[in-house]
């Protein structure tokens, strides 16, 4: 049992920390060969924890060997425009000009009704309101509206908005994140004073956040 316990940790960790090597992406935004990559992982990873009959570092080197091939790939992709095109394909125009163009539907396997399905996780809820569809590499759907149909903003009115900057997190669960505070040109003395003008302590606050406008938000901890 104690075996068993320490391989598992010990793949698990690997693992954790090649997928940090990897990147940061979501699955949703993997690149194909990324997420081959990604599954060949949890397979090969998978065979040691099982069978306690097989050396780990069976289990282990293969996947470093992954590790090593993904980040060649990824230096590729980086390097050269056209062999990027060929690893990871190119966006394709899926709604040209608010009209659709079934030819590339066809080629990328995608029905009406998956296209429609995918606007509306996009907020749009009818084709008539799209310009423009592009498929992208990472097989999400980017879409740019009839001018008629986009939201406006100040800037189609002319005004310009303040400035709100990064809000920054003080307090966490009645932790004080010290690097946010120096970030702010602040410290402890004054994060202090600030949540005290809440009647609570520090280490009683759920969260608090500062934002760009110098405004303080503070909610107390209910639950001890």
């Amino acid at each position: 049992m104690l075996n068993t316990f320490v391989r598992v940790s010990i793949i698990y960790l690997v693992v954790l920390i090649v997928m940090r090597l990897m990147g940061k992406r979501e699955i949703s935004q993997m690149q194909p060969f990324e997420l081959v990559i990604a599954i060949m992982i949890a397979d090969l990873a998978s065979v040691p924890m099982a069978d306690t009959g097989i050396p780990i570092f069976n289990g282990i080197i293969p996947i470093l060997a992954l590790l090593l091939f993904q980040l060649i790939i990824s230096l590729i992709n980086l390097k050269s425009i056209t062999l990027r095109k060929i690893i990871c394909g190119k966006p394709r125009m899926l709604i040209y000009r608010g009209k659709i163009d079934e030819e590339a539907l066809k080629k990328e396997k995608i029905t009406i009704n998956e296209l429609q399905e995918r606007l509306r996780q996009n907020n749009i809820f009818s084709i008539g309101d799209v310009e423009y569809a592009i498929l992208e590499t990472s097989g999400q759907i980017s879409v740019i509206q009839k001018p008629e149909k986009r939201t406006t903003i100040p800037e189609d009115f002319h005004i310009l908005p303040d400035y709100e900057g990064i809000p920054y997190d003080l307090i966490i669960d009645g932790k004080v994140m010290h690097e946010n505070i120096q970030a702010i040109g602040r410290d402890e003395r004054w994060l202090k004073r600030e949540v005290e003008k809440f009647k609570i302590k520090p280490e009683e606050a759920l969260i608090v956040t500062y934002d760009g406008k110098g405004q303080i938000f503070c909610q107390k901890k209910e639950i001890k």
